[in-house]
Parts: structure tokens; sequence; C-alpha cells
């Protein structure tokens, strides 16, 4: 509770009113301030200067609860001004945490670690500047006073590691003048700013989203993300140390070697989805970056609704996002051990079996169990007859003595299922609840860094304390902000019923945000990886909408994706003069913003088919295509068109255009447009994909996700016309139609027709609106 004394007392050690204030209103540093202070006042009564304060501050604010033990000692070296700078303080910490645990805690160690009695002469302190000044002396004559100094404070400090801040300071400054003299009128001026981007260029800057993150994961890894290092769990907030940690945590590290080791552990009851992306990017990323490796770990404990096609498409897609597993285990494969520490978890009075049934303690208020302090050996044999057997389904549980940050009291650690097991038959009828597995597995597969979402935080407690106690190796847990992707769902009971009343095809459907199904699309991983490397990791939960994956995508096919002229709702063209006497070959570039890297030849004959759209009868002076008054200019062919006659059908609609066409010279008028166009084509199946939701959260839309479905999401053009060159094009190559979108080549073609599925649209194009 904030009171006025607590406020001044605060007030009395230097802090300003408002700082007070502020402190007072935080329960863990206000806690430490005071018992500090209070502390202090035994030597220094009420005459606690202002840098005494600064560091008592410093320290109720810095200090973790693992090295709580050791405040007291730290109160009386800061307040016998044997600590005297932030530098020593933070030393002190770092020793206090490396020893939190230890039980041969040195004086003498602790006070060299952090410079207690290390004084320096003013000639030491000159003699460590002259040295740095030495061997930068080119760099500063050179660039005078617009030499970074920072680096030189860091380099001097090495041989005076305790000295004051502004003492080192004011000596670099001191052989600096000495060294360039006076600055000068042309050191005083300002530095040339570089010259600012374009509007248009900065523009697209300004679209892409403010970001913590890089452009490629392995850059955010590098030098964006700061996790711990192996071996120091025991300075991660939160982390429970006990008197065999350090000692646990020597094994762990030899049998590491001192490798980052993470896993991704899925459940294999449904296909992966954009959310998992960043999952895995981040699990496998941060491994790979950093010379460590990670598991691929099926959670697999719930034999009721895991099938074989899950587990095999789960693996396909970590593959497909360029990813190797440094093994594939299953929660399964240690199934044998889990009970034994179950076992074990009895007999050290921290489980108990348990007869309340599942509706009975759902909730965060059940009734308390009135089996909870049933003896041990009762509960030992309870468990074994749960295991042989001898219990029906929800006649009895086993639960664990702890309670999870959400206030859930004694979590369930096994239940009772007469279901076989995918992998172990009908050798076990219970089965561990996911509280009971994970952190169990994470120990014995000797995970260093354990990262999961942000609903897992409330779960971290009661992850560190099954750890310790049943005395295994405990790794640490790291959240990060789970990504959602606005105007679909990704849910795999909602997909379940999607698939089910056949609003979707299945699991793979281009419109849903499943791995599979942007595959299937032609994402590319690269482009899903880059996107995710995009977010960063952070806490803060992100909803994006779809244009922002989009984005990405496009702009690696952009660079990737061979261009070819595909026609989707064709229109006649016959040219009355072609002056060949049979079709030619031209050549069209694979990527015409880059002519060396490749080109293919395309068929020009006396007819060709054109876009619907490309032509009006009737058009405003904004239309840059082909009309009965205006030429155009076909792609690749060199020639313009000219419309002589419109062949219309009964209804008006035009269904032949004959023309003329002239060569494209240097003398000649140019056209306001050049178009697409097809010659000797061959028919191919086009699906256009659009928005499968109407609604940013389709599950809070009136009636639910069901009834916020947009009616026309997938149009089938079903005798498009493409360039032949393309017919030996393989599920899954990419290619972008010309002034129509990015397109995949989809696993329906056959070896008669091609069907295209389009990825993502073009940019849009004012001249083209």
């Amino acid at each position: 509770m904030v009171t006025e004394d607590l406020i001044n007392s605060f007030v009395s050690i230097g802090l300003s009113a408002e700082k007070a204030k502020e402190t007072a209103k935080n329960d863990n540093v206000a806690k430490n301030l005071k018992a500090i202070i209070d502390q202090a006042r035994k030597t220094k009564g009420d005459n606690i200067s202002k840098p005494v304060g600064n560091l008592l501050y410093a320290l109720a604010s810095k200090v973790k609860s693992q090295a709580a033990p050791h405040i007291p000692l730290l109160t009386q070296y800061v307040v016998d001004e044997k600590i005297t700078s932030e530098l020593q303080l933070n030393a002190a910490l770092d020793f206090t945490l490396h020893h939190a645990a230890a039980g041969d805690f040195s004086n003498s160690d602790f006070e060299k670690a952090c410079g207690v009695g290390v004084t320096y002469t003013d000639d030491d302190v000159k003699k460590a500047v002259a040295s740095t000044i030495a061997a930068n002396q080119k760099g500063l004559v050179e660039n005078r006073y617009r030499f970074v100094v920072g680096p030189l404070l860091v380099d001097a400090r090495k041989a005076i590691p305790w000295v004051d801040g502004k003492r080192l300071k004011d000596e670099l400054d001191a052989q600096i003048l000495a060294l360039l003299g006076p600055k000068t009128a042309e050191d005083n001026e300002k530095p040339v700013k570089k010259k600012e981007k374009a509007p248009a260029e900065a523009g697209k800057e300004a679209a892409k989203p403010e970001t913590s993150g890089a452009p490629t994961v392995t850059e955010l890894m590098r030098t964006r993300v700061h996790f711990h290092k192996p071996g120091e769990n025991y300075k991660t907030d939160g982390y429970v140390i006990t008197p065999k940690t350090m000692e646990l945590m020597k094994e762990h590290l030899k049998r590491t070697g001192g490798k980052i080791v993470t896993r991704f552990p899925p459940e294999p009851n449904g296909i992966l989805h954009i959310g998992h992306a960043k999952a895995i990017n981040i699990d496998f990323g941060y491994a790979e970056a950093n010379g460590g490796v990670c598991y691929l770990r099926y959670d697999d404990t719930n034999p009721e609704k895991e099938e074989e096609k899950f587990f095999t498409a789960i693996k396909d897609m970590v593959e497909w996002l360029g990813y190797k597993p440094y093994k594939i285990t299953h929660s399964s494969d240690y199934f044998q051990e889990l009970y034994d520490f179950a076992v074990e978890l009895i007999k050290r009075g921290q489980a108990y079996v348990c007869h309340q049934k599942p509706e009975e303690i759902k909730g965060f208020n059940p009734p308390p169990s009135p089996w909870k302090d049933r003896p041990i050996e009762e509960s030992l044999k309870l468990f074994e007859d749960m295991k042989n057997g001898l219990f029906d389904e929800g006649a009895a549980t086993l639960r664990m003595r702890t309670v999870l940050e959400e206030g859930k009291v004694d979590p369930v650690a096994y239940r009772i299922k007469y279901v076989p097991h995918h992998r172990t038959g009908d050798k076990w009828c219970i089965y561990p609840t996911y509280d009971y597995t994970h952190c169990l597995c994470d120990s014995l597969e000797d995970i260093s860094h354990s990262l999961c979402t942000k609903e897992f935080q409330q779960r971290r407690s009661s992850y560190y304390w099954l750890c310790n106690a049943l005395d295994l190796y405990c790794p640490v847990q790291w959240e990060y902000g789970r990504l959602n992707v606005n105007y679909t769902v990704t849910s795999k009971r909602k997909i379940a019923k999607l698939i089910e009343t056949q609003s979707v095809r299945d699991w793979d459907d281009p419109r849903l945000f499943t791995l599979t199904a942007l595959r299937r699309r032609g994402f590319p991983p690269e482009a899903i990886n880059n996107f995710c490397a995009l977010l960063g990791v952070t806490m803060a939960e992100t909803a994006v909408d779809p244009q922002v994956v989009e984005s990405c995508v496009r702009d690696y096919l952009n660079i990737h994706a061979p261009r070819t002229m595909v026609v989707l709702e064709s229109l006649k063209v016959t040219i009355t003069n072609f002056p060949h006497k049979e079709a030619i070959q031209v050549e069209a570039l694979d990527f015409p913003e880059k002519p060396e890297r490749g080109k293919h030849t395309i068929a020009f004959g006396p007819v060709i088919y054109i876009e619907q759209s490309d032509f009006r009868k009737d058009a405003d002076k904004n239309y840059k295509r082909l009309t009965p008054n205006q030429s155009v200019g076909l792609r690749y062919s060199g020639v313009t068109l000219t419309v002589n006659q419109v062949v219309d059908d009964k209804d008006g609609n035009p269904v032949e255009l004959l023309v003329e066409c002239h060569a494209v010279t240097n003398d000649s008028e140019k056209p306001k447009g050049w178009i697409h166009w097809v010659s000797d084509p061959m028919p191919v199946e086009v699906r256009l994909y659009e928005r499968l939701f109407k609604h940013v959260d389709p599950s809070s839309a009136p009636g639910g996700f069901l009834a916020d479905m947009v009616p026309d999401s997938m149009r089938i053009i079903p005798n498009a016309l493409a360039d032949k060159h393309i017919k030996g094009a393989k599920v899954y190559n990419r290619f972008q139609f010309e002034r129509v979108g990015f397109f995949s080549v989809d696993p329906d073609s056959t070896g008669e027709q091609l069907v295209f599925s389009r990825t993502v649209s073009l940019k849009e194009d004012v001249a083209k609106k």
C-alpha cells in the first residue's frame, strides 16, 4: 500500500518526489527499497548521502529474486562506501547471481570481482589513456573532433576497470586537446547531412510497418534477440535456484557442450498455420543462428485426436520452411520416464490421486479435493491401479500440489483414457497432461531455451516448480507474443468445421492460412520467413492484415518468378496484314529489368488473343489500351495494332477484332500503352482467390465465422490461354503472368492441363485503372 511515510522515506535518500511516488507504486521495488533503507539507517541513521541513496535505489530496482538472500550484504557494502559506483554494483549483482545457491560464497572473491578497495593514482589513469590515444592516433589526427570517443573510453577502461567515469573522461579530453589543439572553425561546422531520398522512394519505405524485426531470420536472431547464454539460466527473471541447481547446470553443460538447444513441440492433431511459422522460425532460427540445435518433438499425449497425416504434414512444413531438425522425438518416447517421475513425485509428497470428476475441477474456483491429504502409500497404490486399468475413465486423476499463475490449484498430471496410442498401442491407459509433460521432456532433452507464446507465461512458475520438485535440470522458459492474421481463422476446430460444411476443400485450401494452404497458393517459404523476421520477437501480440504477408511474398516473387504471358478472358484478334507467311518466334525476357537472367521464345502469328478488358468500343481519355480510335502496342512483338472492324455477337458483345499491325520505329508515334497477348496458345485452368471472410475477426462477426464468409472467394477460369513455353511447368513452379499477377502451378494439374492458383495480385497501377 502506498503511504505518505513510504514516499517520504524514499525522498530522504535523494529521490525526487515524483520518482518516489512512482517507485512506491511498484510493489516489488518498493518492498526491496524499504528493507534496504531500514538496514542502511542502522549504520547511517538519517545521514544517507545522495550518491549512496542512488546506489541503494539501483540495488532495489536491479536485484533479481535469485540473489535476494544477499541484499543485506550488498546494502552494507554500499552504506560502508566499499561499493561506490553503479559499475561496481552491477559487478556485485552479477557475482551474487553466480553464487546465489552456492554454499562456499567467499567474501574475498566477491570483493575482487567488484573492485572493492581498488584505487588508481593519477599516473595510472594517464598511462591507460595515453596507451589508448597512441593506438588510435592516426584516426584522431585525420578526423579530429569528429572522431567517436566512446570506443576509446571502453578501451582505456580495460587497464583500469573500476575508475570513476568522469575522471576517465576528463583525462581523455585533456589528452585529445593536447594532441589536436583547440577546436578550429572547421571543427565546429556541422557535418553535411546525407541527401534525403526522393518523395517517391521515401513513400515506398513509409509503406513498411514499424518493426523491431530485421530483413532475415538469421540477422534478427543474431542482432535483435537477446536471450540468456547457455549455463546462465539463474540470471533470468523468476528462475528458481535450489541447492542442486548449479551442480545440475554443470552436468547439463557437459552433455550439451555449452550449445544452445531448442525445440519445436507441436501437437499432431491438425495442420500448422501461419502462427506456427513464427514459432518455427524462432525455435529453429535462434538455434541455427547461434550454432545450436533444435528438436522437432511431437507432443503426442492425446491419442484421441492424433492422426498420422498430421505427423507427416508437420515434418514436411518444417522442412519446407528450410529447417532440418536435429532429432525428431515424441513425448511418448518418454512415457516410462514420465511415469517413473510421477511415482517419485508422489513419494516426495508433491502429488496425490484424486477422484473428483472432470466437470468438478474445471475453472479457477473448484472445491478443494477431499483426497488432497491422503497418505503417500495410498496414492502410490491407486496410481498403479490407474496404470493397470482398474478405474473407469474420469474416475481418478493424479494431481500435483502446486498453483498456476492463473490461480488454478493442483493441476492434473495424469488422466485415464482407454484409447490406443498410435505409437505405444495399448501399453498405456493413462496419459500425461501438457502441464506435466512439457517441462520434463524439455529437461530430458537438455533444452537450454524453452521458447513459447505469451499465453504460457502463466505456466512458467509450475514449469520451474516441477523440475525442481524432482531435482532435475531446469531449462529457462522465454515467452513472446503470438501472431494472428486478420480476416481468417486458424483454430483447428473451426477449420475442421469449414471442411465438414464444404466451405473449403481441405486443410490446404489456398484461401486458408495453414502452411499447406499457403504452399499450395504459391507462397515461397523464404517470403514467409522474411515476414516472420520483419515482425521481430517481442512480448506484444501481433495482428496483421493479409496484405502485410502478401507484400513480403510480392517482394520475393518480383525477383524470383519469371515472366510469362497468359490471357485469362480472351478476345480473338486477327491481324489482316500480318507481314509473314506463317507464325514466327519472338523473344520475351524472363525478367525484363534484368535481361541477363534469361529469355524464352513465344509464337507470334496472324491470330492472337488479348484480354477482353484490353479493348473498349467507347473509352475516356484515361483509358490507355485498344479502342476503335486508339492503337496499342503488343509486348515483345515490336508492332502496334489498329482496329479496322469489330465483330459482335447477337448481344452486341465483341467476339473478334480485325486489325492491322504496324512496326514500331524511331519515327513512328509511340502507343499510349502496351498489352500482353498469346498466339497458338494452350488452355489452362486459373483459380483466383479472394479473402475468405468479410470481417477482421470472423469469429466475432454477427452469426459467427460460418455466416461471415465471402460468397465468391474462389473464381475458376476453366479456359484461360497460356503461351506453350510453360507447358513443362512442375507443381509449385511460380510465374508472374504479365500485367495480371503472380501464379503457382497447383497440385491438381495433370499431363493434359495445367492448373494455376493466383498467389498475389500485382501492385496497383494507377494508369491501368
